[in-house]
Protein backbone atom coordinates (compact mmCIF):
# COMPACT_ATOMS: atom_id res chain seq x y z
CA UNK A 1 0.00 0.00 0.00
CA UNK A 2 1.50 3.78 -0.91
CA UNK A 3 1.56 5.94 1.35
CA UNK A 4 -0.83 8.26 0.22
CA UNK A 5 -3.38 4.69 -0.10
CA UNK A 6 -2.40 4.62 3.68
CA UNK A 7 -2.87 7.23 5.14
CA UNK A 8 -5.95 7.89 3.19
CA UNK A 9 -7.34 4.61 5.19
CA UNK A 10 -6.30 5.65 8.48
CA UNK A 11 -8.26 9.10 7.75
CA UNK A 12 -10.97 7.49 6.96
CA UNK A 13 -11.17 5.28 10.11
CA UNK A 14 -10.52 8.16 12.21
CA UNK A 15 -13.10 10.33 10.86
CA UNK A 16 -15.62 6.78 11.14
CA UNK A 17 -14.74 7.39 14.53
CA UNK A 18 -15.47 10.89 14.73
CA UNK A 19 -11.79 12.13 16.55
CA UNK A 20 -10.92 15.32 15.77
CA UNK A 21 -8.66 16.29 18.04
CA UNK A 22 -4.71 14.75 18.15
CA UNK A 23 -4.70 11.33 18.54
CA UNK A 24 -1.96 8.26 18.89
CA UNK A 25 -2.85 6.10 16.11
CA UNK A 26 -1.78 2.31 16.80
CA UNK A 27 -2.33 0.06 14.12
CA UNK A 28 -2.84 -3.68 15.65
CA UNK A 29 -2.94 -4.88 12.54
CA UNK A 30 0.63 -4.24 11.40
CA UNK A 31 1.64 -4.98 14.89
CA UNK A 32 0.44 -8.12 14.61
CA UNK A 33 2.59 -8.44 11.75
CA UNK A 34 5.68 -7.03 13.21
CA UNK A 35 5.15 -9.62 16.18
CA UNK A 36 4.85 -12.49 14.09
CA UNK A 37 8.11 -11.06 12.36
CA UNK A 38 9.98 -11.04 15.28
CA UNK A 39 8.77 -14.39 16.79
CA UNK A 40 10.08 -16.14 13.37
CA UNK A 41 13.59 -14.55 13.72
CA UNK A 42 13.79 -14.95 17.27
CA UNK A 43 16.30 -17.96 18.41
CA UNK A 44 14.03 -20.78 19.84
CA UNK A 45 16.27 -21.14 23.05
CA UNK A 46 15.90 -18.04 24.22
CA UNK A 47 13.24 -15.48 25.76
CA UNK A 48 11.56 -12.79 24.83
CA UNK A 49 11.75 -10.01 27.95
CA UNK A 50 9.55 -7.26 26.73
CA UNK A 51 10.74 -3.17 27.53
CA UNK A 52 7.77 -1.51 29.68
CA UNK A 53 9.13 1.60 28.90
CA UNK A 54 8.83 1.48 25.20
CA UNK A 55 5.35 -0.40 25.36
CA UNK A 56 3.43 1.79 27.95
CA UNK A 57 0.07 0.01 27.67
CA UNK A 58 -1.37 -2.59 29.71
CA UNK A 59 -2.81 -3.82 26.74
CA UNK A 60 -0.38 -3.51 24.41
CA UNK A 61 2.20 -5.09 26.86
CA UNK A 62 -0.60 -8.24 27.21
CA UNK A 63 -1.15 -8.53 23.40
CA UNK A 64 2.84 -9.01 23.08
CA UNK A 65 3.54 -11.22 25.75
CA UNK A 66 0.60 -13.44 25.23
CA UNK A 67 1.47 -14.35 21.37
CA UNK A 68 5.30 -14.93 22.85
CA UNK A 69 4.11 -17.16 26.03
CA UNK A 70 6.25 -14.97 27.85
CA UNK A 71 6.34 -13.17 31.54
CA UNK A 72 9.57 -11.60 31.66
CA UNK A 73 9.46 -7.41 31.14
CA UNK A 74 11.99 -4.94 31.53
CA UNK A 75 10.79 -2.10 33.76
CA UNK A 76 12.06 1.75 34.36
CA UNK A 77 10.17 3.50 36.84
CA UNK A 78 7.94 2.25 40.03
CA UNK A 79 4.83 4.08 39.50
CA UNK A 80 4.52 2.02 35.75
CA UNK A 81 6.54 -1.06 37.76
CA UNK A 82 3.50 -1.23 40.55
CA UNK A 83 0.36 -0.66 37.19
CA UNK A 84 2.03 -4.11 35.90
CA UNK A 85 2.49 -5.96 38.43
CA UNK A 86 -1.19 -5.17 40.07
CA UNK A 87 -2.73 -5.83 36.29
CA UNK A 88 -0.39 -8.74 34.96
CA UNK A 89 -0.93 -11.24 38.26
CA UNK A 90 2.05 -13.80 36.77
CA UNK A 91 5.04 -11.27 35.28
CA UNK A 92 8.25 -11.39 36.15
CA UNK A 93 10.09 -7.48 36.40
CA UNK A 94 13.39 -6.87 36.28
CA UNK A 95 14.60 -3.36 36.55
CA UNK A 96 16.88 -2.10 33.74
CA UNK A 97 18.38 0.62 35.97
CA UNK A 98 19.57 0.37 38.90
CA UNK A 99 16.85 2.00 41.66
CA UNK A 100 18.82 4.12 44.42
CA UNK A 101 18.05 1.81 47.79
CA UNK A 102 15.60 5.04 49.58
CA UNK A 103 13.36 4.75 46.73
CA UNK A 104 13.51 0.76 46.42
CA UNK A 105 13.06 0.92 50.74
CA UNK A 106 9.63 1.74 50.57
CA UNK A 107 8.27 0.09 47.53
CA UNK A 108 9.85 -3.15 49.74
CA UNK A 109 7.72 -1.93 52.67
CA UNK A 110 4.71 -0.84 51.37
CA UNK A 111 3.38 -2.65 47.90
CA UNK A 112 2.38 -6.13 49.16
CA UNK A 113 4.43 -9.19 48.95
CA UNK A 114 2.73 -10.76 46.32
CA UNK A 115 4.09 -7.94 43.95
CA UNK A 116 7.54 -7.66 45.62
CA UNK A 117 8.18 -11.28 45.30
CA UNK A 118 8.02 -10.70 41.09
CA UNK A 119 10.88 -8.14 41.22
CA UNK A 120 14.17 -8.69 40.35
CA UNK A 121 16.57 -5.32 41.04
CA UNK A 122 19.36 -4.21 39.54
CA UNK A 123 22.97 -3.88 41.12
CA UNK A 124 25.77 -1.99 39.27
CA UNK A 125 28.30 -1.40 41.90
CA UNK A 126 29.69 -2.79 44.96
CA UNK A 127 28.80 -0.31 46.76
CA UNK A 128 24.68 -0.50 46.03
CA UNK A 129 25.29 -4.17 46.08
CA UNK A 130 26.22 -3.30 49.90
CA UNK A 131 23.17 -1.21 50.40
CA UNK A 132 20.81 -3.47 49.12
CA UNK A 133 22.00 -5.96 51.43
CA UNK A 134 21.62 -4.03 54.36
CA UNK A 135 18.22 -2.95 53.12
CA UNK A 136 17.16 -6.81 52.66
CA UNK A 137 18.87 -7.83 56.67
CA UNK A 138 16.64 -4.34 57.76
CA UNK A 139 13.11 -5.63 56.51
CA UNK A 140 14.05 -9.32 57.07
CA UNK A 141 13.30 -9.86 53.58
CA UNK A 142 15.28 -11.89 50.88
CA UNK A 143 15.97 -9.95 47.53
CA UNK A 144 16.69 -10.76 43.99
CA UNK A 145 18.52 -9.07 42.07
CA UNK A 146 20.98 -8.86 38.49
CA UNK A 147 24.71 -7.59 38.01
CA UNK A 148 24.89 -5.17 35.35
CA UNK A 149 27.54 -5.82 33.22
CA UNK A 150 29.31 -3.16 31.04
CA UNK A 151 29.87 -4.64 27.40
CA UNK A 152 30.57 -1.47 25.81
CA UNK A 153 28.05 1.21 26.56
CA UNK A 154 30.48 2.85 29.24
CA UNK A 155 27.17 3.66 30.80
CA UNK A 156 27.81 1.85 34.09
CA UNK A 157 27.81 -1.76 35.56
CA UNK A 158 30.94 -3.77 35.97
CA UNK A 159 33.21 -3.19 33.92
CA UNK A 160 35.64 -6.73 33.85
CA UNK A 161 34.75 -10.53 34.59
CA UNK A 162 37.33 -10.09 37.85
CA UNK A 163 35.12 -7.29 39.21
CA UNK A 164 32.33 -9.56 39.07
CA UNK A 165 34.09 -12.27 40.21
CA UNK A 166 34.73 -10.32 43.90
CA UNK A 167 31.59 -9.15 43.85
CA UNK A 168 30.31 -12.67 43.70
CA UNK A 169 32.53 -14.10 46.16
CA UNK A 170 31.15 -11.50 48.52
CA UNK A 171 27.92 -12.61 48.18
CA UNK A 172 29.26 -15.37 50.89
CA UNK A 173 28.75 -12.77 53.65
CA UNK A 174 25.21 -11.63 51.96
CA UNK A 175 22.88 -14.35 52.50
CA UNK A 176 19.67 -12.20 52.70
CA UNK A 177 20.86 -11.52 48.52
CA UNK A 178 20.46 -14.08 45.82
CA UNK A 179 21.53 -13.21 42.26
CA UNK A 180 19.98 -14.56 39.41
CA UNK A 181 22.33 -13.64 36.46
CA UNK A 182 23.51 -10.54 34.48
CA UNK A 183 22.11 -8.07 32.21
CA UNK A 184 23.79 -5.80 29.98
CA UNK A 185 22.86 -3.19 27.10
CA UNK A 186 24.77 -2.70 24.11
CA UNK A 187 22.65 0.14 22.16
CA UNK A 188 26.53 1.74 21.20
CA UNK A 189 27.04 -0.99 19.17
CA UNK A 190 24.98 0.31 15.71
CA UNK A 191 26.74 3.94 16.24
CA UNK A 192 30.48 2.64 16.58
CA UNK A 193 31.97 4.80 13.39
CA UNK A 194 34.24 2.53 10.98
CA UNK A 195 37.27 4.24 12.30
CA UNK A 196 37.14 2.32 15.50
CA UNK A 197 36.02 -1.04 13.63
CA UNK A 198 32.07 -0.15 12.94
CA UNK A 199 29.39 -2.23 14.37
CA UNK A 200 30.82 -5.24 13.42
CA UNK A 201 33.85 -5.66 15.50
CA UNK A 202 31.79 -4.04 18.36
CA UNK A 203 29.59 -6.72 18.57
CA UNK A 204 32.26 -8.73 18.40
CA UNK A 205 33.73 -7.34 21.58
CA UNK A 206 30.26 -7.18 23.00
CA UNK A 207 29.41 -10.82 22.81
CA UNK A 208 33.09 -12.18 23.67
CA UNK A 209 32.88 -9.14 27.49
CA UNK A 210 29.61 -10.96 27.99
CA UNK A 211 30.17 -14.29 27.63
CA UNK A 212 33.28 -13.81 30.03
CA UNK A 213 30.97 -12.51 32.66
CA UNK A 214 28.49 -15.02 32.40
CA UNK A 215 31.42 -17.58 33.03
CA UNK A 216 32.47 -16.36 36.39
CA UNK A 217 28.44 -16.96 37.77
CA UNK A 218 27.60 -20.62 39.12
CA UNK A 219 24.73 -22.68 37.52
CA UNK A 220 22.78 -21.44 39.54
CA UNK A 221 23.22 -18.00 38.86
CA UNK A 222 22.41 -18.06 35.45
CA UNK A 223 18.38 -17.58 35.73
CA UNK A 224 18.47 -14.45 33.63
CA UNK A 225 21.47 -13.79 30.68
CA UNK A 226 20.21 -10.85 29.57
CA UNK A 227 21.37 -8.99 26.15
CA UNK A 228 20.04 -6.87 23.63
CA UNK A 229 18.00 -3.98 22.93
CA UNK A 230 15.35 -3.39 19.84
CA UNK A 231 18.21 -2.31 17.39
CA UNK A 232 20.86 -5.28 18.47
CA UNK A 233 18.19 -8.59 19.38
CA UNK A 234 17.47 -9.40 16.08
CA UNK A 235 21.18 -10.12 15.25
CA UNK A 236 21.66 -12.59 17.39
CA UNK A 237 21.70 -16.53 17.12
CA UNK A 238 20.98 -18.88 19.86
CA UNK A 239 24.77 -19.44 20.41
CA UNK A 240 25.29 -15.74 21.84
CA UNK A 241 25.51 -17.07 25.45
CA UNK A 242 22.13 -15.18 26.40
CA UNK A 243 18.93 -17.03 27.23
CA UNK A 244 16.74 -13.76 27.06
CA UNK A 245 16.71 -11.01 24.31
CA UNK A 246 14.97 -7.25 25.31
CA UNK A 247 12.74 -5.67 22.91
CA UNK A 248 9.73 -3.26 22.97
CA UNK A 249 10.12 -0.41 20.38
CA UNK A 250 10.61 -2.28 18.03
CA UNK A 251 6.98 -4.18 17.90
CA UNK A 252 5.84 -0.26 17.01
CA UNK A 253 9.19 1.38 15.06
CA UNK A 254 9.41 4.74 15.78
CA UNK A 255 11.66 6.96 13.31
CA UNK A 256 14.77 6.00 16.00
CA UNK A 257 14.59 2.64 14.97
CA UNK A 258 14.74 2.94 11.03
CA UNK A 259 17.88 0.46 11.23
CA UNK A 260 19.12 -2.36 8.79
CA UNK A 261 18.25 -5.25 11.49
CA UNK A 262 14.63 -3.95 11.30
CA UNK A 263 14.15 -3.23 8.02
CA UNK A 264 11.19 -5.37 7.27
CA UNK A 265 9.03 -4.51 10.17
CA UNK A 266 6.53 -1.51 9.24
CA UNK A 267 5.79 1.60 11.88
CA UNK A 268 2.75 0.76 13.77
CA UNK A 269 2.22 3.88 15.47
CA UNK A 270 1.24 7.46 14.25
CA UNK A 271 0.27 10.73 15.75
CA UNK A 272 -2.73 12.09 13.62
CA UNK A 273 -3.74 15.94 13.86
CA UNK A 274 -6.51 17.95 12.38
CA UNK A 275 -5.75 20.69 10.25
CA UNK A 276 -6.79 24.06 11.12
CA UNK A 277 -5.86 26.29 8.42
CA UNK A 278 -3.78 26.13 4.88
CA UNK A 279 -3.27 29.03 2.81
CA UNK A 280 0.25 31.28 1.80
CA UNK A 281 2.42 31.49 4.56
CA UNK A 282 2.22 34.67 6.40
CA UNK A 283 4.98 36.02 8.11
CA UNK A 284 4.57 38.80 10.99
CA UNK A 285 5.74 42.08 10.03
CA UNK A 286 6.34 44.47 6.60
CA UNK A 287 4.84 42.20 3.76
CA UNK A 288 7.96 43.13 1.38
CA UNK A 289 10.19 41.19 4.37
CA UNK A 290 7.79 38.33 3.91
CA UNK A 291 7.84 38.38 -0.16
CA UNK A 292 12.13 38.52 0.45
CA UNK A 293 12.08 36.22 3.01
CA UNK A 294 9.93 33.66 0.59
CA UNK A 295 11.78 34.33 -2.42
CA UNK A 296 15.26 34.09 -0.62
CA UNK A 297 13.73 30.52 0.26
CA UNK A 298 14.20 31.00 3.94
CA UNK A 299 10.47 31.13 4.73
CA UNK A 300 7.67 28.93 2.58
CA UNK A 301 4.99 29.69 0.35
CA UNK A 302 2.52 27.41 1.37
CA UNK A 303 2.28 25.92 4.70
CA UNK A 304 -0.54 24.69 7.09
CA UNK A 305 -1.31 25.52 10.92
CA UNK A 306 -2.46 21.80 12.96
CA UNK A 307 -4.21 21.14 16.01
CA UNK A 308 -1.58 20.67 18.82
CA UNK A 309 2.32 20.23 17.84
CA UNK A 310 6.03 20.03 19.10
CA UNK A 311 5.52 16.14 19.64
CA UNK A 312 9.42 13.93 19.30
CA UNK A 313 7.50 12.96 16.11
CA UNK A 314 9.03 13.54 12.37
CA UNK A 315 6.10 15.06 10.13
CA UNK A 316 5.46 12.05 7.46
CA UNK A 317 2.50 13.09 5.47
CA UNK A 318 1.27 14.98 3.48
CA UNK A 319 4.59 14.42 1.33
CA UNK A 320 7.01 17.81 1.38
CA UNK A 321 4.66 18.57 4.93
CA UNK A 322 8.29 20.05 7.17
CA UNK A 323 8.66 22.20 10.41
CA UNK A 324 10.21 25.53 9.45
CA UNK A 325 12.69 27.11 12.09
CA UNK A 326 11.40 30.48 10.76
CA UNK A 327 8.15 29.91 12.73
CA UNK A 328 9.34 27.89 15.30
CA UNK A 329 7.33 25.11 17.15
CA UNK A 330 4.16 25.38 18.97
CA UNK A 331 2.24 22.95 21.42
CA UNK A 332 -1.01 24.88 20.35
CA UNK A 333 -1.33 25.43 16.97
CA UNK A 334 2.35 24.36 15.14
CA UNK A 335 3.09 25.82 11.42
CA UNK A 336 4.45 22.98 8.72
CA UNK A 337 5.35 24.11 5.55
CA UNK A 338 4.00 22.65 2.86
CA UNK A 339 5.51 21.81 -1.14
CA UNK A 340 3.24 23.46 -3.82
CA UNK A 341 2.07 20.04 -4.69
CA UNK A 342 0.50 19.07 -1.63
CA UNK A 343 -3.38 19.42 -1.66
CA UNK A 344 -4.24 18.77 1.95
CA UNK A 345 -7.30 20.67 3.25
CA UNK A 346 -8.83 22.12 6.18
CA UNK A 347 -10.08 19.24 8.60
CA UNK A 348 -8.16 17.09 7.11
CA UNK A 349 -5.23 15.30 9.41
CA UNK A 350 -1.55 15.76 8.72
CA UNK A 351 0.22 12.56 10.14
CA UNK A 352 3.65 12.09 11.86
CA UNK A 353 5.38 9.28 13.43
CA UNK A 354 7.19 9.20 16.60
CA UNK A 355 10.84 9.60 16.89
CA UNK A 356 10.26 7.12 20.10
CA UNK A 357 7.69 5.36 21.65
CA UNK A 358 8.11 5.89 25.31
CA UNK A 359 6.76 8.54 26.67
CA UNK A 360 4.93 9.63 23.28
CA UNK A 361 2.22 7.42 24.05
CA UNK A 362 1.99 8.65 27.20
CA UNK A 363 1.94 11.89 26.03
CA UNK A 364 -1.91 11.19 24.58
CA UNK A 365 -2.97 8.98 27.46
CA UNK A 366 -5.54 7.40 25.14
CA UNK A 367 -4.21 5.46 22.03
CA UNK A 368 -6.33 4.52 19.13
CA UNK A 369 -6.47 1.25 17.99
CA UNK A 370 -6.98 0.45 14.37
CA UNK A 371 -7.34 -2.95 12.77
CA UNK A 372 -9.74 -3.86 9.25
CA UNK A 373 -9.88 0.09 8.38
CA UNK A 374 -11.28 0.81 12.07
CA UNK A 375 -10.61 2.39 15.34
CA UNK A 376 -11.84 -0.77 17.76
CA UNK A 377 -10.69 0.66 21.16
CA UNK A 378 -8.85 2.75 22.97
CA UNK A 379 -6.01 1.48 25.30
CA UNK A 380 -4.93 3.64 28.06
CA UNK A 381 -1.29 4.03 28.69
CA UNK A 382 0.43 3.75 31.69
CA UNK A 383 1.05 6.70 34.00
CA UNK A 384 3.94 8.79 34.26
CA UNK A 385 4.18 9.67 37.86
Amino acid sequence: MSPGAYFGYVTQALRRAKIHQPALVLDRDRLDRNIALVKARMPATMSLRLVDKSLPSLPLLKRISDAFATRRIMTFHPPVSRAVLDTLSDVELLFGKPMPVDLARPVLTQWPPSATDRIVWLIDTPQRLAEYAGLATSIGNALRFCFEVDVGLHRGGFRTADALAEALAGLAEMPSLQCMGVMAYEAHIGHMPKLFGGPPLAQRNSIRQFRQFVAVLRDDQRDILNLGGSTTALTYDADVGANELSLGSAFLKPTDFDVRSLAQLLPAIHIATPVLKVGEAQLPGPAIAARLLRGAGIAPRRGCFVYGGKWMADPVWPVGLTRNSTFGQSTNQQFFALSNAATIKVDDYAFLRPTQSEFVLQQFGSIAVMSGGEVIECWDALPMQ
